[in-house]
């Protein structure tokens, strides 16, 4: 396992400079993530694939953002976030398509978001609009030999699991999988991690490095916080990993900005270098 750290793309950004500074904190890879479609465009998979040979920088996954509103909490996110909203559902799988492609110019073969709060009930109906949805990227990326990765946290395990079994019964398996963020099942409240592992781990193709708490209210997500600070059990959740032969990367994602945002990812690193290295 290697450590990376997450980059975004966003307007005046220099691709160049950030992987500059992600070398210069001894990583070598990265999960690079988008909201502005405007920039998912060739002009800007020139500079991104320009700055990879420069600085020799792995692009493990492309993180697929879309527009329109959304707010991180479990009431206004059930209607905002993702492509279970039926109001931004066609937009936004536009959108992906559009990141879809966008990742096979720079070359990265995963692409992953966030769908929404997937129902529970698979009788809900938007259940099978959000399968059909689905079922159209899948076949995109399938085409494009690329895989598509549902980020945790909006649902439980069990239903993220069930959803990508009833996609794969059309598309066939191979190329679905789980961007598997720990804290987040905290922080909405929705499983432990080490035990999520028992319940989807053969999907999971890349994972967040960041910790958080549970929620205190009905209303508002748990906090995130610095690694090692929060809820995830890490030294229990690296084991978990190894014991099922997880050998991709752990992207380090730390959702502050400035000077602390740096040093709290160094330590992130430290603590899970630790752990990777423990026999």
């Amino acid at each position: 396992m290697r450590i990376g750290v997450m980059v975004e793309l966003f307007r005046d950004i220099d691709v160049d400079e950030k992987f500059a500074e992600l070398r210069s904190m001894g990583m070598e890879s990265c999960q690079l993530v988008c909201w502005d479609q405007e920039l998912m465009n060739k002009s800007t998979a020139d500079k991104v694939n320009a700055a990879v040979k420069n600085h020799k920088v792995d692009i493990t996954a492309f993180w697929c953002g879309w527009e329109g509103p959304k707010v991180w909490d479990f009431y206004d996110g059930q209607l905002t976030l993702g492509l279970v909203p039926e109001a931004f559902r066609f937009d936004r799988m536009k959108m992906l398509e559009k990141g879809i492609d966008f990742a096979a110019m720079i070359h990265v073969r995963d692409v992953a978001t966030h769908v929404g709060y997937m129902p529970e009930n698979p009788y809900d109906p938007n259940y099978p609009g959000v399968l059909a949805c689905l079922k159209s990227l899948v076949k995109q990326c399938k085409k494009n030999q690329q895989n598509f990765l549902f980020e945790t946290g909006q649902e439980t395990p069990v239903t993220l699991k069930r959803a990508i079994q009833d996609i794969e019964k059309e598309t066939g398996k191979g190329n679905m999988g789980i961007n598997l963020d720990p804290a987040n099942l905290i922080m909405y409240g929705k499983a432990n991690p080490v035990d999520a592992l028992e319940v989807f781990g053969e999907y999971v193709m890349g994972i967040h490095g960041k910790d958080g708490n549970y929620p205190t209210d009905g209303h508002m997500l748990g906090q995130e916080v610095p690694l090692g600070k929060g809820k995830v059990n890490y030294p229990v959740f690296v084991a978990k990993l190894k014991e099922i032969g997880y050998a991709g990367d752990i992207t380090i994602e730390r959702e502050i900005s400035g000077e602390e945002q740096k040093k709290d990812i160094l330590m992130a690193k430290d603590i899970l270098e630790q752990l990777i290295n423990e026999k």
